[in-house]
C-alpha cells in the first residue's frame, strides 16, 4: 500500500521538545559540580607556585627563612629553586639547605631522603663529608630509650663508621667518632637492660650471657663495671662460686675505684675494700686483654 506524503511524516516517531533542554541542564549542573570540587581542591591544598625568579634570589629568601625559623617557608623557596633552575649552581646548594631544613624540622625521614638523594647527584661537591655527617646526625637524634627496640642505634652507628671511613680527616670526623661511642654506649646499655629483666626473675642463665656479651663487645664503655658486678651476682646465685671469683678478680684489676667493684667485693668477702690507686688507661687496656682471655 503506497502511503501519502503525510502518512509518512507521521509514522516517523516525534522528538520530544524538552529532550535539548533536559541536556542542557544536565551538562551545566556537571560542570557547575566540577567547577565547585575543583575550587575545593585548590582552596584546601593552598599551593603557592613562585613567579620565574633569578636563583640567588630565591635561594636567599629560603636563608632568610631559615634563618627566622620557619622552615616549612624555607623548604618551599629551596625547592623552587630546583623547580626554577634544575642546573643552576644554586641547584645543589638549595638540594643541600632543604635537608638541613627538614633535619631541623625533626622530619628526619624527609632529611635523609634529599641527604640521599644529594650524595648520589653531587659526589664531586664540596658539601659531599657534610652531607653524609647530616644523614649520620639524623640517625643519631631518632635513637630511643634503651627498653626500646635499637634499630635506629644501630643504623646510626653504620652511618657514623661511614663517616670516620670515607673523611678520617675531616671536621665532622672527630665529632662523629664521639657519637660513635655514645651509640655503642647505648647499645651496651639496652643489653644491660635486658641483663636485669632476666635476673630480676632468676633467669640467671640467660641474664649471665648478657653480661658477658657486655664485657666482650662493649669492653670500653661505661657499662663495663657494672656487667662485671652483675656476673658476680648472678654466678654466686646459681653456686659458681669459682666464676664469681673470677668477675669480681677482672672487675678489681680493671675498675678498682668504681664502686661496682666496691659492692663485689663486699658481697665476696664481707669485708669493704680498702682504697687503691688508679690504674692508666694503657695499664688498663692490657691488662683487660689478658684477664679476658684467661678468666673466659
Amino acid at each position: 500500500m503506497i502511503q501519502t506524503q503525510y502518512q509518512q511524516a507521521a509514522a516517523k516517531p516525534r522528538k520530544r521538545p524538552g529532550n535539548r533542554r533536559n541536556l542542557s541542564l544536565t551538562a551545566l549542573r556537571a560542570m557547575a559540580v566540577a567547577a565547585i570540587v575543583l575550587l575545593s581542591a585548590c582552596g584546601s591544598n593552598e599551593v603557592k607556585l613562585e613567579s620565574e625568579r633569578p636563583p640567588e634570589v630565591l635561594y636567599n629568601r629560603g636563608m632568610t627563612h631559615l634563618t627566622n625559623d620557619d622552615t616549612s617557608e624555607a623548604i618551599r623557596f629551596f625547592n623552587e629553586v630546583e623547580r626554577q633552575h634544575p642546573y643552576s649552581i644554586w641547584a645543589s646548594k638549595a638540594m643541600l639547605m632543604s635537608a638541613y631544613a627538614s633535619y631541623a624540622k625533626n622530619q628526619y625521614t624527609a632529611a635523609i631522603i634529599g641527604l640521599d638523594r644529594f650524595i648520589r647527584l653531587h659526589p664531586g661537591s664540596r658539601d659531599y663529608a657534610y652531607a653524609f655527617y647530616l644523614k649520620a646526625l639524623s640517625y643519631y637524634e631518632q635513637i630511643a630509650d634503651v627498653r626500646r627496640d635499637q634499630g635506629m642505634t644501630r643504623q646510626a652507628m653504620a652511618a657514623l663508621q661511614e663517616v670516620m671511613r670515607r673523611f678520617p680527616k675531616s671536621k665532622y670526623a672527630r665529632d662523629a667518632r664521639l657519637k660513635y661511642d655514645l651509640t655503642r654506649d647505648q647499645l651496651a646499655g639496652q643489653e644491660m637492660s635486658v641483663g636485669r629483666w632476666y635476673q630480676s626473675r632468676g633467669l640467671f642463665i640467660s641474664a649471665i650471657n648478657r653480661f658477658k656479651r657486655v664485657i666482650k663487645n662493649y669492653e670500653t664503655t661505661s657499662h663495663a663495671p657494672e656487667a662485671l658486678h652483675r656476673l658476680t651476682e648472678s654466678y654466686l646465685a646459681i653456686g659458681l662460686k669459682d666464676e664469681a671469683k673470677k668477675s669480681a678478680s677482672v672487675l678489681g684489676h680493671n675498675f678498682p675505684s668504681s664502686e661496682w667493684y666496691s659492692d663485689s667485693y663486699v658481697l665476696m668477702t664481707g669485708i669493704k675494700p680498702r682504697p687503691q690507686g688508679k690504674t692508666t688507661a694503657g695499664e688498663r687496656e692490657s691488662w683487660w686483654g689478658r684477664t679476658w682471655n684467661t678468666v673466659f
